[in-house]
């Protein structure tokens, strides 16, 4: 009953409050995790490890839009991640399928017309808001669950994590993982139309550079 009501909150469902309903399957799923240079090296203390936890952005990761950071942070930190094996190291890049926030791409065009059709145009300050009016929700993710693939590989310890993300680094350390440097997206990764994103998320807590005016 209790997980019933949790993941009813959480994902704003009132059918899994149904006893009738044995079999819950969530809309998207699923991790690839991929690793650069020798595997050995993501147990060996004397080595270094670089790791990006990615949710998957099919406009942007697969089509290239220029709303969001998604596919040029992936970029860098594949970049990253073989920087680190060609150093001896070990680059890891956990691919998790939760397209738009775990809401869906259909949701996540729709807020993107939302924001960009509203009264004084796409802005910073109704970012979240608009995900919100349109979903019941700012984000489905579950991001507790999110290093359970790390933990399985034996990880212990993150020498540079290539992400920005507040919920995902507390969610990583509250695992237990180390982590010992985070490397934040470069300012001039960030096309024009994604400020209004990365200020977004910056202002809500990621860590990162200070986006120009």
């Amino acid at each position: 009953t209790v997980m019933r009501e949790k993941l009813a909150s959480w994902t704003q469902n009132k059918l899994l409050l149904d006893p009738k309903n044995d079999v819950f399957l969530p809309s998207i799923g699923g991790t690839t995790v991929y690793v650069i240079g020798d595997i050995t090296a993501i147990t060996d203390p004397k080595r270094k490890v670089a790791c990006r936890t990615h949710d998957e952005c099919n406009g942007s990761d697969v089509f290239g839009t220029d709303i969001c950071t998604c596919r040029p942070y992936l970029v860098y930190a594949v970049e990253g991640c073989v920087e680190t094996a060609q150093a001896g190291g070990a680059g890891i890049i956990a691919y998790y399928r939760k397209e738009g926030r775990a809401l869906g791409e259909v949701t996540k065009f729709r807020v993107y017309n939302a924001r960009k059709y509203q009264s004084g145009g796409d802005r910073p300050d109704t970012y979240f808001k608009q995900t919100e009016n349109i979903a019941g929700i700012v984000d489905a993710r579950s991001q507790e669950l999110m290093p359970d693939p790390l933990l399985w590989l034996g990880i212990k310890r993150i020498d540079r994590l290539l992400s920005m993300s507040k919920d995902k680094y507390d969610a990583i350390t509250g695992a237990g993982i180390e982590v010992l440097a985070r490397d934040s997206l470069p300012e001039d990764m960030v096309a024009k139309n994604a400020y209004v994103e990365i200020s977004a998320k910056i202002s809500s807590g990621y860590a990162g550079f200070k986006p120009k005016a």
